[in-house]
């Protein structure tokens, strides 16, 4: 009987801790500041041209390696994901000769936050670049026009992470 004792008094004060580190939770990190007049531009702008060096897949679909002019359009992406700022996310069209062969989602950041969600160095203002992310299996289309980035991320047509 007195062993029983000893481990339902073990057992009891290894719940009691358990409860008490629980209490004792961590505050969450510190989340970059809301800009409340984060605004992405209304309806359609041109955002230029880009020479994609390679076949990727746009929202499904082939686009073969070439030059496209890039259109941001009025449509935003859904459904809506929670944290998103819906107008922040919208769709780009991949265009040629006047006939859009491609459509993808584009992520609108403004300048004050661009360097929280990319390492790399931006394109001048006003400017673009293409690069091939590692791993090769995705390639980034950066605008930088008008004090707001707007990142393409494509995969790479028959990459390891376009087929799976």
């Amino acid at each position: 009987m007195k062993k029983q004792s000893v481990l339902v008094g073990i057992m009891m004060a290894g719940l009691l801790s358990a409860s008490v580190a629980s209490a004792q939770h961590k505050a969450p990190n510190q989340q970059p500041p809301q800009e409340k007049d984060v605004t992405a531009p209304a309806g359609d702008l041109a955002l230029g041209s880009v020479r994609l060096p390679k076949g990727v897949s746009a929202d499904g679909k082939p686009l073969p390696a070439g030059t496209y002019s890039v259109k941001l359009t009025a449509q935003e992406a859904g459904p809506a994901a929670v944290g998103i700022t819906e107008p922040l996310e919208r769709w780009v069209e991949f265009s040629q000769g006047g006939a859009v062969k491609g459509k993808e989602v584009v992520s609108i950041v403004p300048q004050s936050e661009v360097k929280m969600v990319v390492k790399d160095p931006p394109p001048a203002s006003g400017g673009s670049k293409v690069q091939t992310l590692k791993g090769n299996d995705y390639v980034r289309v950066w605008f930088n026009k008008a004090g707001n980035h707007y990142l393409v991320y494509l995969p790479v047509a028959g990459g390891a992470t376009a087929g799976q």
